[in-house]
């Protein structure tokens, strides 16, 4: 029954994205419009201005990673929070006092030293062309594919924004959210729930501090008990390496440097990390999916590529409505 269920949803995948795709009519005069503007983005965008653009990224990104495999899943986690604010337009790299990056929930991001190193490579090459909103993007991509994760193609022509507010970074579910409040949150991304299901896959590799769960381990909602959907033997290992809430924990405790499903079959054995991963399980919106990635890997890989690629072309500004920044740190001076 499990197996007919999991068939049945991928082929209701299979049909919805065939159902976006539209005939080609040669002989129509009329010319599309783009009405999102993602549509402006094109694999192409910098064949002619930095053909060089994605090798540099891609042997950058790799070079780092080498020396801390830990990056990857932080270059990932760095691009989600910059499209969670504001879109994909790099403010949450403008570092000032009062930026989104400046946030006390931004405190544990990872990875500006990387996109700082790639952007100085670049700009020696093709001096104020590549933006900070595409380096990130493809960061990300590459940041996957070296952790073990598929590849897929990323079209370009993203603009840097010019505003970054620490309030704002405040939105970015943090760990404890219901699954109701990552729904409506996602929603407003225009991302939908396989979305949600999908990119919290991502945590199948990377690391949280205790300081995040501690209340799962000790006083779960104000009980003074732990949270009773985690694993008893998980709860006492996570009791014995969390002594300070500064200490990180892998969020996949199987398999935490391998790009794999184990992250799903963990919330089957209820040992999520997360409450924000765990509850996924345990919501009948979400629960269909999860059993679905848990037991077909390939449907897991695929539908990422996907979900990310929604996810870079999220709120982006193109044309005239932002910039390429020279030093993705701040905004170019008049």
């Amino acid at each position: 029954m499990k197996k007919f269920c999991y068939l049945t949803i991928f082929v209701l995948l299979v049909h919805l994205e065939l159902l976006a795709i539209q005939p080609v009519n040669a002989t129509a005069k009329r010319v599309a419009v783009p009405q999102n503007p993602a549509d402006y983005l094109s694999l192409t965008y910098y064949l002619n201005k930095c053909p060089d653009a994605e090798g540099i990224i891609q042997q950058k990104v790799g070079a780092w990673i080498q020396r801390d495999f830990t990056l990857a899943a932080s270059l990932i986690r760095l691009h989600f929070h910059d499209c969670a604010v504001r879109g994909c337009d790099a403010s949450i790299l403008l570092n000032y006092k009062g930026s989104e990056r400046s946030s006390n929930v931004s405190s544990t991001l990872r990875g500006f030293q990387v996109i700082d190193d790639i952007k100085a490579e670049l700009e020696k090459k093709c001096p104020r062309t590549v933006s900070c909103a595409d380096i990130l993007t493809a960061a990300a991509r590459d940041a996957t594919v070296f952790a073990g994760g598929p590849f897929w193609e990323v079209p370009f022509g993203r603009k840097d924004g010019r505003i970054s507010l620490a309030k704002e970074a405040e939105v970015v579910p943090q760990g404890h959210e219901n699954v109701t409040a990552l729904i409506e949150f996602f929603q407003t991304k225009g991302l939908n729930i396989l979305d949600l299901v999908t990119l919290s896959g991502a945590h199948t590799i990377g690391r949280c501090t205790c300081g995040t769960i501690l209340n799962r381990l000790y006083n779960f909602n104000g009980t003074k008990n732990p949270d009773p959907s985690l694993n008893t033997s998980y709860l006492n290992l996570l009791k014995k390496r969390c002594k300070r809430s500064t200490d990180l924990v892998y969020l996949d405790v199987i398999t935490p440097r391998t790009f794999d499903t184990v992250f799903y079959t963990n919330l089957q054995r209820k040992v999520g990390l997360l409450t924000t991963d765990q509850e996924l399980y345990s919501d009948q919106r979400t629960l269909p999916f999860v059993e679905a990635m848990a037991s077909q890997p390939f449907l897991f890989q695929n539908q990422f590529i996907v979900s990310m690629t929604n996810l870079g072309n999220v709120q982006v500004l193109t044309g005239n409505e932002g910039e390429v920044r020279e030093n993705c740190n701040y905004v170019n001076r008049p």
